[in-house]
């Protein structure tokens, strides 16, 4: 084999997979068609779980210092916010990050794990057999060739890789499109003065503004259609009253609603994530950070099978995991854009502003804006295991943990799965079993579930498996649900 695993698509998706296989020892190499990293910026925001992850791995510092925060987010578009302040986090908001900065500081980690990043090289064909996969491309240099035990396409929502292989990606044409535009040049007295606007004008770092609208004149505009200076202006006329002075536009683009969803996560030794996989009209900023998720969860998978110790049927864990998540998105962001869309079509205006009004009034509902809030967060987002315990799947909160200084998401920072033992039953059972694959940390705040004696955590964050204390501690029984994750202990590593 050339590399243990081939990444088409150097987007933040395929960049934190990268870090993440690099970081257990895999060997990887990433492909990106492009030749050199994006300038422009289409997403702006990393939201909870997206600032959890990155912590989980002890990065999310490099994130947060050239970004700043806001306390929620919005729904559709509505007046009242979602409010991640009170979500069970201690990343309770959103974090404005513009995606070419969240690009380099995914790339600069996955340099720094050793990971070979690529410009210039496009994935033009493959094959699979039962052993690995043969990818075919071009380079600067000519057409290559390599030999890898798997495939990953993160190469968004035309994929190569998704056509190549064959997987369906079942869906929606679009029906609407928008506009955004970042402009060197603006009328900032203009900007203050306007007070509420259909427009969304936001200032990017560089002294760029964004201006993100649709118009109803232009929503049936393919978003495959260019966008020219005077669209933009006219379209900002019509539903401001102003142009705000803008000029020296630096990048202009269109977008649609088209929603589609892979049927099929993975096919053998190939793997889908990111865009790759599901693609949907950018409402609430959820598109960049499903892709992060995915990455999370396939990352540590991958790599246990590489290494040899993956249990039976964990990769297939992908796709039962991910799909519903995937559905789950596309399908909010349809009945958002379905909110926004409608206001545009004039024999509808007044029923959708009714509805868009009883909407707004149902967000003053705590427990309205805190299921919402989870879902667009992806903080509510869980893997739960039928016959388990309510615990299993969910994510496990970043509690402090017995050694001073120590939290879950310190104690993952290796990638590894972490054991946390309120009870003193298992802890050198399990640092003597899973040496290298399982963190132990012994007591910890037990706040979140008293009951709880042991708790296996996941390289993603999510819990594994847990003890309740009515459940008498047992030696065989805990080395049967901890090797049903991590593998059977002290197994000698046989790389595949």
């Amino acid at each position: 084999m050339d590399t243990d695993v081939v990444i088409s698509g150097a987007g933040p998706t395929g960049l934190l997979l990268a870090a993440e296989l690099a970081l257990a020892g895999v060997r990887v190499r990433v492909l990106e068609r492009r030749q050199r990293r994006h300038q422009q910026s289409r997403a702006l925001t990393l939201h909870p779980r997206s600032i959890e992850i990155l912590d989980l791995r002890g990065i999310a510092e490099r994130f947060l210092a050239l970004g700043h925060t806001v306390p929620g987010w919005h729904f559709a578009g509505l007046p009242k916010h979602l409010d991640f302040s009170v979500l069970d986090t201690r990343h309770g908001y959103t974090l404005f990050l513009e995606q070419a900065r969240t690009e380099r500081l995914l790339e600069e980690r996955a340099r720094e794990l050793g990971v070979e990043v690529c410009y210039g090289h496009e994935v033009v064909s493959l094959a699979q057999d039962d052993d690995g996969v043969t990818v075919t491309g071009t380079a600067p240099g000519g057409e290559f060739h390599l030999r890898a035990a798997y495939l990953v396409g993160c190469d968004g929502g035309r994929s190569t890789v998704r056509a190549c292989a064959g997987i369906g990606f079942p869906g929606t044409d679009g029906t609407m499109s928008a506009m955004l535009g970042d402009f060197a040049v603006v009328d900032k007295e203009a900007i203050a003065a306007a007070g509420r606007t259909p427009v969304l004008i936001t200032p990017l770092t560089g002294g760029l503004t964004r201006f993100v609208l649709a118009d109803a004149e232009r929503m049936r505009v393919p978003a495959t259609e260019p966008v020219t200076f005077a669209e933009f202006r006219d379209a900002l006329v019509r539903l401001a009253g102003t142009s705000f002075g803008i000029a020296e536009p630096k990048w202009l683009s269109r977008f649609g609603n088209a929603t589609r969803l892979t049927e099929k996560y993975r096919d053998r030794r190939i793997f889908l994530a990111g865009d790759a996989a599901h693609i949907h009209f950018p409402a609430a900023g959820q598109g960049l950070n499903t892709g992060l998720q995915d990455a999370m969860n396939l990352g540590w998978k991958l790599a246990a099978d590489i290494n040899g110790w993956a249990p039976p049927g964990l990769l297939d864990t992908y796709h039962s995991e991910r799909f519903p998540v995937g559905q789950l998105v596309t399908d909010n962001t349809q009945a958002q854009t379905l909110l926004l869309e409608l206001t545009l079509v004039p024999e509808y205006s007044r029923p959708v502003s009714a509805l868009r009004a009883m909407m707004d009034s149902l967000l003053d509902i705590p427990d309205v804006n805190t299921r919402l809030a989870g879902q667009v967060s992806a903080l509510a987002t869980c893997y739960p295991a039928p016959g388990e315990d309510p615990l299993v799947g969910t994510r496990m909160p970043d509690i402090a943990l017995g050694s001073p200084g120590l939290r879950v998401s310190t104690l993952l920072h290796a990638g590894t799965f972490g054991y946390i033992d309120f009870s003193g039953a298992g802890a050198a059972q399990v640092a003597e079993g899973w040496t290298g694959r399982i963190t132990v940390a012994a007591g910890g705040d037990r706040s979140w579930a008293d009951d709880v004696s042991e708790v296996l955590v996941r390289p993603d964050g999510h819990i594994a498996w847990v003890r309740r204390e009515n459940s008498p501690p047992d030696a065989a029984t805990r080395q049967a649900r901890l090797a049903a994750w991590a593998g059977t202990p002290a197994q000698p590593a046989v790389r595949r």
